[in-house]
């Protein structure tokens, strides 16, 4: 599992880059819509205040992430072919829609297709000043790709691959198609305590915690803003 948890990682480093420059609006804006955009940002969302209780932001910390998704979203409201595009920027040599795809599903809480300000700080708030648990559970709905409570091997073994493919094909070491297959049979068997064939949300965080691996991945993304 360690090719995996090392590519895992490598996903991880990329999307912290993504953040940061979604978040600081320096993704791609030229000076005329700059000048634009942030006459439009002067504005507070509504619910600020509420937002600062439901989130581990401050107001000002809130306001940052305002502006920089008002910077790279004007309308206010991410589609998924936009969420593709943003994300696609940091893997030139691979393809990232797949796992794209499933990311956009995690952050749509409303499931309705499109990221509202609100979805995308919640999500935040959990990946970089959430609780070890609450990380893990956001991460285990991600897997969850059917949302019935379980993660059975096919699910995993989707997002798996989607990883790999977004890391591309020049990433070393070279990786074989069969390869995501057997990483998550090995993972798998290690989760799948009761041997039921899928995966509970309790036996993932408890596999989780047990892995090293992971729990680094975890601790990347503290301090992020």
């Amino acid at each position: 599992m360690a090719g995996c948890s090392q590519r895992c990682r490598q996903g991880i480093f990329k999307f912290l880059q993504c953040l940061h420059r979604f978040v600081s609006g320096t993704l791609s804006k030229d000076k005329v819509d700059d000048e634009l955009e942030m006459t439009m940002v002067c504005h507070r969302p509504e619910g600020l205040e509420q937002l600062e209780a439901q989130t581990n932001f401050t107001k000002r910390e809130l306001q940052v992430l305002y502006r920089g998704f008002k910077n790279e979203c004007p309308s206010g409201v991410v589609n998924e072919e936009t969420f593709k595009h943003i994300y696609a920027q940091f893997f030139p040599h691979g393809d990232a829609s797949n796992y794209a795809h499933y990311l956009f599903n995690a952050f749509d809480s409303a499931h309705n297709g499109s990221i509202k300000f609100e979805d995308f700080v919640m999500g935040l708030s959990i990946l970089l000043r959430g609780s070890v648990r609450e990380k893990l559970q956001w991460t285990f709905n991600l897997y969850d790709i059917n949302r019935d409570g379980y993660i059975n091997k096919e699910e995993m073994i989707e997002i798996v691959r989607a990883i790999y493919d977004m890391m591309g094909k020049y990433t070393y070491p070279a990786l074989k198609g069969d390869v995501p297959k057997q990483h998550v049979d090995a993972f798998f068997q290690k989760m799948d305590k009761n041997k039921d064939g899928v995966v509970t949300l309790e036996e993932f965080i408890l596999a989780c915690q047990e892995d090293e691996n992971m729990m680094r991945s975890l601790q990347l993304f503290e301090n992020v803003i």
